[in-house]
């Protein structure tokens, strides 16, 4: 049997920036069509019944149906991936055997590694998943009225003011209003880390650490309480 490539699928979250990251992702996989995607249950009810659908990207944490509620209503031959913002689900969520289970934010790199766990479950044989796509080594910002080209390579580290960044270069830093959430999805998850709420760092640039801080190009910046696990755990593994 051979790989199935034309995969229908369905993205629910009443977040829209969390369908507008999923949706790009997916677009750089060519053997994924995204059908719609739904803000509600009761929307993806619709499509599912019009549809052919084999795969869907669904939230758990909505309001009025939630994620689980929804899986557990529709056909079972409709596979979900699971995203959320809450670790706690995730032992429900495997329990209705979900093809995977993803934590905001997510990237790409993660996603992809999801859908080849679908390829190779549930549409391939003895046959290799889908191929990792090159992905853009940069990234273009919004930044005094023009979008502009960042290397992935060239960043130092990212810091988050309400509801704009500064992402600091070697020379400058550039200011966009852009949500730190929004920009972490855009970045390979292997060379930057989120290490706060306010801060992402880019790993090669990392000079030193402690348990509270990590110093980066001369700046001490605070490693929080709920980031601090799994940042010392990645850390220590180099």
């Amino acid at each position: 049997m051979s790989v199935k490539t034309n995969i229908n699928c369905l993205i629910v979250d009443d977040e829209a920036i969390a369908r507008e990251v999923i949706a790009t992702h997916l677009s750089k996989i060519d053997a994924i069509t995204v059908v719609a995607s739904c803000s509600h249950a009761m929307e993806a009810f619709n499509i599912i019944s019009t549809h052919d659908i084999n795969l869907v990207f669904l939230d758990i944490n909505m309001p009025e149906i939630s994620g689980i509620s929804f899986a557990k209503s529709i056909n079972k031959d409709i596979n979900i991936i699971f995203t959320t913002a809450y670790r706690d689900y995730a032992v429900e969520g495997f329990e209705l055997q979900a093809v995977d289970y993803l934590l905001k934010p997510i990237s790409f790199d993660r996603l992809l590694k999801a859908v080849n766990t679908y390829f190779d479950i549930y549409a391939t044989s003895n046959q290799s998943v889908l191929p990792q796509p090159e992905a853009n080594p940069f990234m273009f910002v919004r930044a005094d009225r023009r979008m502009i080209k960042v290397d992935f390579d060239s960043i130092i580290y990212i810091e988050s003011y309400s509801d704009y960044i500064k992402i600091h270069l070697p020379n400058e830093t550039i200011v966009t209003r852009e949500t730190i959430t929004a920009i972490e999805a855009k970045l390979p998850a292997k060379d930057f880390l989120r290490i706060h709420r306010s801060y992402i760092v880019s790993i090669a640039n990392i000079t030193s650490f402690t348990n509270e801080h990590i110093v980066i190009n001369g700046h001490a910046l605070t490693i929080s309480r709920s980031y601090k696990k799994e940042v010392l755990e990645l850390l220590e593994k180099y």
